[in-house]
């Protein structure tokens, strides 16, 4: 007799009974009453839920950070702190360029003759469009003059509400003026060597280091875009960054360099990039 073969949708459908029984006294615990189908519909609900609650787990709690691909929150912080730190360390970095481009024009006695001549020239100009008087060229020539003068003046429209009161950093004769033709923007005071040089007003420290043709430089910078500079010094007292007083002993007068000519203080004074007569401002004599 040929047994009749059943159908796949007949098999799920077939009714099983799942019996749990003691096993000492064989006393019924638990019956259920199951399908193939019902196991199927059941098993599968129970993987998709296992699948979601994997996944939320993940996503809302810090167990994340030990899967591979996903970075950890700490790293997040860190990264955005990086990211100003960087900005920040951009600007300061400008800040620095523009005062490191004012020290060298210091040290090396640029006053940007490109820009005064511009400068100059635009001036000259505005006087044409405006003046109906016609100038000769000895007017022209005098004209320039004054105008390169004004250039190391003390910014002429600031003289009313402008007042520096300065220390001298030293003591002496002057044996070298303030001369901007021979672009001597010092003065030479004449010292005995190891002589205490000190600071002409608060302020701090930019640069204190040797140069082959100035020996001992000291740079600082003080309130007002005011820089005082210290050259020839035997011996210096400060350091970079050292916050300094007024009247505060901050170099010992010397002879170094190349340029030097024996024992003295070479001193400048400059703001905004300009060089500033320091016999305004300051009495040197004994």
């Amino acid at each position: 007799m040929k047994v009749k073969k059943r159908k796949f949708k007949e098999k799920l459908v077939d009714k099983y009974r799942l019996v749990i029984l003691n096993d000492n006294t064989f006393e019924e615990k638990l019956s259920l009453n199951l399908t193939r189908l019902n196991v199927f519909v059941l098993a599968g609900f129970s993987v998709i839920a296992l699948i979601t609650l994997t996944t939320l787990l993940i996503a809302l709690t810090p167990l994340r950070e030990y899967i591979p691909g996903y970075s950890s929150t700490s790293l997040k912080k860190k990264t955005h702190y990086l990211t100003k730190k960087t900005d920040s360390l951009a600007e300061a970095l400008q800040v620095n360029k523009k005062q490191l481009n004012s020290i060298r024009c210091v040290l090396m006695g640029d006053v940007f003759p490109e820009e005064i001549k511009s400068k100059g020239k635009d001036k000259g100009a505005s006087n044409q469009e405006f003046d109906p008087i016609p100038t000769s060229k000895e007017d022209s020539l005098l004209r320039a003059e004054i105008a390169m003068e004004d250039k190391y003046n003390l910014l002429e429209s600031n003289t009313n509400t402008t007042n520096f009161v300065l220390f001298p950093p030293v003591k002496g004769n002057i044996s070298n003026h303030f001369d901007v033709k021979s672009k001597h923007y010092a003065v030479d005071v004449v010292v005995a060597e190891n002589t205490p040089v000190k600071a002409v007003a608060d302020g701090t420290v930019i640069f204190a280091e040797w140069t082959a043709q100035t020996g001992n430089v000291l740079i600082i910078e003080h309130s007002n875009h005011l820089i005082s500079v210290y050259k020839h010094n035997a011996t210096l007292g400060v350091v970079q960054g050292d916050l300094v007083k007024s009247g505060a002993v901050i170099a010992f007068s010397g002879n170094t360099g190349e340029l030097t000519t024996g024992p003295h203080l070479h001193f400048e004074i400059w703001r905004d990039g300009y060089p500033l007569n320091p016999i305004d401002f300051i009495n040197f004599k004994l």
